[in-house]
Order: structure tokens, then C-alpha cells, then sequence
């Protein structure tokens, strides 16, 4: 009998019909890609810390997490975003010694004429009704009344005269990214404070004084597990931060390593002139983080940021892993104005400094090109291989369905060397029948615009018994990924006229 069943004995005698069921020829690749956000949670969320949830819905992420609460506004985001992947949510605790961020309106003048403030906190519009005669400590009052009203900012406010003080919810560096102006979108958008008031703001229109954001080593990285979340979204950029999401990510233990192989890639935001950018991009260097500029007058925190730019990218790369997402619209993100923005020049230094780029619409902000940290070999040579974060998904695009193919037809087959005489039916393979499955997955992967040069990767591709372990096979496999359109160079060459005789 040359036939490998896996259940039904060789001996049996019972009569008559026998039948054991094999799927292995039956499959084909299919992956739920998850995003996981990881953010802070308000004491009044029912979601215990370090335990990560599938979250559907921002009214789920509101209960979980708390009105106002970081992670609430982060999933709302998203799914401005993205508004059918699968989400899942790491709630971390504040740090003890945290203190949260706060700053202050100082309110001066008498209002001459009836009318509203609109005022933006963290890019969330608080209209402030206010009547003629209104004197600045009525108008105090006022402002700290709207705050107070709106629960879904991430801040609350207290009034002492003429000076309201607004506090962050949540202890940590984070909170010192919370802006606070008015009339954002000025006179052509029918924005201005009435007449005879005067508004006043510390910080230069930030909160300040926050300290000391969560640990992430240790439980919170920990209570990942090993579940492959494709979309790992944080708002932290302290060096702390940044250095635990890249030990979980490392290619030696991390997630991308030969042992756990559940990939993922990182995302989040960091506001600042361009300067302070290009320095924080040189202290970095990991393939699996990619770190967003946000323009200094974007009033946008940067958890929103992070938040949207991972979901405009995820929502591209579920579609497509190797197609660039460049001009993805960030929706929810307010473009900052006309003259405060990055210029070409400036965005060419970020990119060219591991930041990831935005570019900019009529009233929108766009992906411009989400490339990773990555910028230099072992050897301290530059180096762009790991360049674009769609790099990054396409391998692991590739390599999971690879993967799969293999484990769905030959999960408990016998090795064998080429030319071996073994029966039809023998669940038996040999370097050369996995040779042809790599290329013909290979060839369904070239229709499917994931790599290309199928001849030459026949030509490299090896794969062989080892040399001393009897029971294992090894493949050098040379994908050639497929490019993405990043730049058109045209030379216009034109003409006044053509000559007679050209």
C-alpha cells in the first residue's frame, strides 16, 4: 500500500467503508490583520490595565476606557480610519510619580458686542457663548463651564477669577502635547473672539509640567503574548517607550524573530520644529517603528496622530501590503495653516533622518511617505533597505503565505532525497516538490503585484537537505519585492518650435 492515511489502521478487519478527512489540498491564504492600540485609561473605565481586548466600536472604547480618556479618542481615530479591521486594545496604567500636564487661559477685556469663543482644545472645537458686557471673570466662568461640559476633551478646568486652569486626565509626558488656541480657522472660516476680549495662553498655546510616562516593559509588553497584532499604535516617544516597543519587535527574540514569527510594525507621532525632529530621528534606528512628524501648529495631540496615521496605513496595507499608502487622507486631523507648514525642503531632511512625512490638501493632511527608522547598517553604512515601512508588510506578507502554503499540505510528511522511488499517494517529499510549490506560490504571489522576476528566482532559490540533520530541509529563498511609484522625473525639454527639417 503506497497510500499515507494519518487515522485509519493498516490492520483493520471490520468491514466495509472507512473514510478519514484531509484538508491539506483544500486551503488557501487567508489573514485577519489586527491592530493593536496601546494607550492610557481614566479610573472611570471598566477595563482592568495590561489585558488586551478586542474593541469593535468607540462607544465600546468610551466604557472600557473612560469619556475622555486617551484611549477612547485613539480607537475614535482609527476608525475614522478604518472602519472594519479588527481592533484590539492595551490599556497601561499611569505612572505613580506621573504628574499630569496643565496650563492656563488668562481672560482680559470687556466683550463690547455678543458673541462666541471658539475655542480648540487638543483640535476639539469648545464654543464659548458670550454676551455684551461680559466682563473677563463672567467670561472665565464661561470657558471653564464649556470645558466641564464637554466630557470627551481630554482635559478638565478650574476657574479662579479671570484664570481658568486646565489639567490632563492622565498623568505623563503625553499630556504636554495638549494644545489650547481659539479661532484656529480664522476669518475666512468665520472664526474671531468678540470684540474687546482678550485671551492669554501659557505655554504658547501647550500644556506643560507633565512628567513620567507608563512603564511599558515588563507587564504591558508582556501581556501581548504572542498573538500577531500587524498595527502597533502608541503615542509614547520617550527613548524609554521607544526602546521597549523595539525590543519587542527585534529580529533576534522579538517579534520578528525566527522563533515567534508574529511580525507587526509600530507607529506613532512626535510634534516639533524640524530640528528636534531630525535629532530624535538620529537616536533611532529600528526597521519596525515608524515615527510621524506632526507640524508644530497642527492642534491635533499626538496619541490622535499616531492613531490616524496607523489607521490610514492599515487600511491600505489590508488591501494591498506592497502598494504605497502615500496620499492617504488622515481623517479627523486638522491640516495646520497655510505658512506653518513643512516645506519640501524640510520634509526631504525629515525623510532623510528616519521621520516619517505628511503632506498637505485643501483642509486635509495626507500620508506622504510612512518610512521607519531604520537608516544604517551594523556597520554604521548607510542603508535603505528597510527604507519604506511597506517593506516590512510585504515581507511579512510573503513570508506568512509561504507559511501557510507549506503547513496546509505537508504538515506530517516524510523527507526524502530527490529521485526516490516511493509509491503515488505516500505522504512523502523531497527538496524538489517543495522547490516547485515555493515557485508556484511564488508565480500566484507575482499576479498578485506582492514580487516579481519569477525566472530569476528560480535561478537563486535553493533548497536542500541539511548536511548533518537528517530530518530538516533549508531554503535560501531570494524574493524580488515588488517597488513601489515613489518618485516621476521629468526632464521638459520643450520647444519654441520644431525646425522645418526636424
Amino acid at each position: 500500500m503506497s497510500i499515507s492515511f494519518s487515522k485509519i489502521p493498516a490492520g483493520v478487519r471490520v468491514p466495509l467503508f472507512y473514510a478519514e478527512m484531509d484538508n491539506s489540498q483544500a486551503g488557501y491564504f487567508t489573514q485577519n490583520k489586527r491592530a493593536m492600540l496601546i494607550g492610557q485609561k481614566l479610573a472611570a473605565g471598566s477595563q482592568a490595565v495590561d489585558t488586551p481586548i478586542l474593541v469593535s466600536t468607540t462607544d465600546q472604547a468610551k466604557v472600557l476606557f473612560g469619556v475622555g480618556s486617551m484611549l477612547a479618542r485613539m480607537h475614535e481615530l482609527f476608525r475614522a480610519q478604518d472602519p472594519f479591521g479588527e481592533v484590539w486594545c492595551l490599556a497601561v496604567a499611569d505612572a505613580g510619580a506621573g504628574v499630569a500636564a496643565t496650563g492656563t487661559i488668562t481672560v482680559t477685556g470687556t466683550a463690547t458686542a455678543a458673541g462666541t469663543i471658539p475655542l480648540y482644545i487638543a483640535g476639539q472645537l469648545v464654543s464659548v457663548p458670550v454676551a455684551s458686557a461680559d466682563a473677563a471673570n463672567a467670561i472665565a466662568a464661561s470657558i471653564n463651564a464649556a470645558i466641564n461640559a464637554a466630557t470627551g476633551l481630554p482635559v478638565t478646568s478650574t476657574v479662579a477669577t479671570n484664570v481658568v486652569t486646565v489639567t490632563c486626565r492622565w498623568k505623563g509626558l503625553t499630556g504636554n502635547d495638549i494644545t489650547v488656541l481659539d479661532s484656529f480657522r480664522g476669518a475666512a472660516g468665520g472664526e474671531a473672539l468678540p470684540a474687546g476680549v482678550a485671551l492669554a495662553y501659557s505655554g504658547s498655546g501647550k500644556l506643560a509640567s507633565g512628567t513620567l510616562n507608563p512603564t511599558l516593559t515588563g507587564t504591558p509588553i508582556t501581556a501581548l503574548g504572542d498573538e500577531e497584532y500587524d498595527y502597533i499604535i502608541h503615542p509614547y516617544t520617550d527613548s524609554t517607550s521607544l526602546d521597549a516597543i523595539q525590543a519587542e519587535l527585534n529580529d533576534a527574540t522579538g517579534r520578528w524573530s525566527w522563533a515567534r514569527q508574529v511580525y507587526g510594525h509600530a507607529y506613532s507621532a512626535l510634534r516639533g520644529a524640524v530640528a528636534a525632529l531630525t535629532t530624535a530621528g538620529g537616536l533611532r534606528n529600528d526597521p519596525h517603528h515608524t515615527l510621524a512628524a506632526i507640524d508644530v501648529d497642527c492642534p491635533n495631540p499626538a496619541w490622535e496622530y499616531a492613531a490616524a496615521y496607523g489607521g490610514a496605513n492599515a487600511v491600505c496595507l489590508n488591501a494591498d501590503a506592497a502598494r504605497p499608502t502615500q496620499t492617504t487622507v488622515l481623517n479627523g486631523i486638522l491640516a495646520p495653516r497655510p505658512g506653518k507648514r513643512f516645506l519640501l525642503t524640510e520634509r526631504q531632511s525629515l525623510l532623510s533622518y528616519g521621520i516619517a512625512t505628511s503632506s498637505y490638501g485643501p483642509g486635509v493632511v495626507r500620508v506622504e511617505r510612512a518610512i521607519t527608522t531604520y537608516q544604517k547598517n551594523a556597520f554604521n553604512q548607510a542603508d535603505p533597505s528597510y527604507l519604506d515601512s511597506e517593506t516590512l508588510h510585504t515581507l511579512t506578507e510573503v513570508t506568512r503565505r509561504l507559511r501557510s502554503r507549506i503547513t496546509q499540505k505537508y504538515p506530517r510528511h516524510k523527507l526524502a532525497n530527490d529521485g526516490t522511488n516511493f509509491g503515488p499517494g505516500q505522504a512523502i517529499v523531497t527538496p524538489n516538490v517543495i522547490r516547485g510549490e515555493l515557485v508556484a506560490e511564488y508565480l500566484d504571489m507575482e499576479r498578485d503585484g506582492l514580487v516579481e522576476n519569477v525566472a530569476l528566482f528560480k535561478k537563486y532559490l535553493i533548497v536542500e537537505r541539511n548536511a548533518t540533520n537528517p530530518n530538516r530541509l533549508d531554503v535560501l529563498l531570494p524574493p524580488d519585492l515588488i517597488n513601489g511609484l515613489r518618485i516621476f522625473a521629468v526632464l521638459n525639454q520643450f520647444r519654441l518650435q520644431y525646425a522645418a527639417n526636424a
